[in-house]
């Protein structure tokens, strides 16, 4: 039976917004989920941003230790939240502490800094700009390149198949779901084998894969180019909007 909690997850399943969904459910935990429609700017309205003042999913409201309500956003912020205060058998993290923990640190930053910056440019450069600017595609794509290279040659060295140690940690939760959307950034997998592999280990557990699905079902089949371009199309309207409103609001 899942465990008990006042957890509420706001997200969109976006690479970011998986993370946590797939988190609590390799946790086994019991949490409320509101979905967030980016087309319509839930994300702005005043309830949201009095969870989240930066207007970006996720988001998880919480009873803290003191019987009070508490806000945790920025996902990276809220990984750590869960497993310090959920994870007490380390079923997904290491002691603090340990050498291990310090190096689950490690590959969490990389993603919050490098490899989730680094991909969403290369996102929008291909996919969302109004114009193409091939220096910008070229850019971000080659830096995206370069990242899953540093990701492929350390799991060449995994004994388990994780990034960490002998199990699955948020260093592998933090990664998966940008690896899952390497095609929208016009990335292969096919000259990074291990990664390659390590996706397929972890889409093949059953909690990743409920995670995937959360808030809503997720395609499960790979997409043409076309098929991609086709989907971009119809959501480049409302991610120029966006952006031009934020920067009236600047």
């Amino acid at each position: 039976m899942p465990t008990k909690t006042d957890i509420h997850l706001y997200t969109t399943g976006t690479p970011n917004g998986v993370k946590v969904s797939i988190l609590l459910e390799e946790l086994g935990l019991e949490y409320k989920t509101t979905p967030i429609t980016l087309s319509k700017n839930t994300q702005k309205e005043p309830w949201f941003l009095a969870i989240n003042p930066n207007g970006r999913i996720p988001a998880i409201t919480d009873t803290f230790t003191d019987g009070k309500p508490i806000r945790i956003f920025e996902s990276g912020s809220i990984l750590q939240y869960l497993v310090e205060r959920y994870d007490k058998d380390h079923k997904v993290s290491y002691p603090y502490g340990s050498r291990e923990y310090w190096e689950v640190n490690n590959w969490l930053h990389w993603q919050m800094g490098g490899l989730g910056p680094m991909q969403g440019q290369a996102n929008h450069f291909k996919r969302y700009a109004p114009e193409h600017i091939q220096y910008g595609v070229d850019r971000y794509t080659n830096e995206t390149r370069r990242l899953y290279r540093v990701l492929d040659t350390h799991l060449e060295k995994s004994t388990s198949g994780f990034l960490v140690g002998d199990r699955l940690t948020i260093a592998d939760i933090a990664i998966v779901g940008w690896v899952n959307a390497h095609d929208w950034a016009g990335v292969s997998l096919d000259e990074f084998p291990n990664v390659a592999a390590w996706l397929a280990k972890l889409k093949a557990r059953e909690a990743v894969q409920r995670g995937f699905d959360i808030p809503t079902p997720q395609n499960k089949k790979p997409l043409s180019e076309e098929e991609l371009e086709k989907i971009a199309a119809q959501t480049r309207s409302w991610v120029q909007s966006g952006m031009a409103e934020d920067a009236k609001k600047a």
